[in-house]
């Protein structure tokens, strides 16, 4: 499978966050986050591994009790069921790989967990 991301619809989740479902295997999903200078991905914890690389940006983050600010090269793995959070350092992009699949965002208060959606251009 190939993922072209020009092909590929977004969605704004509100607060200056905007993801795009790059897609699944079997056992993992990816995603890509493009988000604004501070916007936030409040305090959670979901049932998935999470594998995050940051490409631009950065984020302050909290996993757990272990505070960090990653820039861009930077990695961070935050394992099942542990709280966390990430604040944007600057215009921040980053890729996110959930095993197993994650399609749900809890953490995301009012307008449903897809977002509005952005079409892409064909």
């Amino acid at each position: 499978m190939y993922v072209y991301r020009k092909k590929l619809d977004k969605f704004d989740m509100g607060g200056g966050v905007i993801r795009q479902y790059l897609g699944e295997g079997n056992k993992l999903n990816a995603q890509h986050w493009d988000m604004a200078d501070k916007s936030v991905v409040k305090w959670h914890k979901h049932k998935q591994e999470q594998f995050g690389y940051v490409i631009k940006g950065g984020f302050k983050m909290l996993i757990g009790k272990e505070k960090a600010v990653l820039k861009a090269g930077d990695a961070y793995f935050i394992p099942p069921n542990v709280w966390h959070e990430f604040v944007a350092v600057g215009q921040t992009e980053a890729i996110d790989l959930f095993t197993p699949v994650k399609k749900d965002f809890p953490w995301m208060s009012k307008g449903g967990n897809a977002g509005k959606r952005i079409k892409a251009k064909k």
